[in-house]
């Protein structure tokens, strides 16, 4: 179980397949701040509840020119599912081996009714135009994230 990344650092790098099946790489987007989030599973009470804060906070992430990326590990078929039937209007990608969530700290230990297992603590992390971690947010909560996040870009 990999540590956390600090704010700060720079952000690890990633290529993952997206939700159209295209690719996307995380240092493509260097220059606007980008809003990465960690979410354990597509059409879920908890998952539903915080993407459908960030889409309802669409208009207001488009201020701060912020790219937001909802990592999983689903696939490419339930990711588009799962935007559709809400209107997502942010790219879904798609960490089936969890790597990228490995490397962020995010896949950790969990405890559910008394047993354990490993999965996606949901989480998010803010990285910079400079492509800096400028924000982590661990152990989220899903209703009314997205108003932490808009309050972090404020200051970033």
């Amino acid at each position: 179980m990999a540590d956390w990344v600090l704010e700060g650092e720079l952000a690890p790098d990633f290529t993952l397949r997206a939700h159209d099946n295209q690719l996307l790489t995380l240092s493509s987007l260097r220059g606007v701040p980008v809003v990465v989030y960690f979410y354990p599973k597509d059409d879920t009470p908890g998952c539903t509840t915080e993407a459908c804060g960030f889409r309802d906070a669409a208009a207001s992430l488009a201020k701060h020119k912020a790219v937001v990326l909802g990592i999983s590990p689903d696939g490419p078929a339930s990711h588009e599912k799962f935007r559709t039937k809400f209107n997502l209007p942010f790219t879904l990608l798609c960490d089936e081996d969890h790597a990228v969530a490995e490397a962020y700290g995010a896949w950790r230990e969990k405890n559910m009714y008394g047993k354990t297992s490993m999965g996606i603590v949901r989480s998010t992390f803010i990285v910079n135009a400079a492509g800096q971690l400028a924000k982590i947010f661990k152990s989220v909560k899903a209703q009314g994230h997205d108003l932490q996040v808009l309050a972090a870009l404020e200051k970033i």
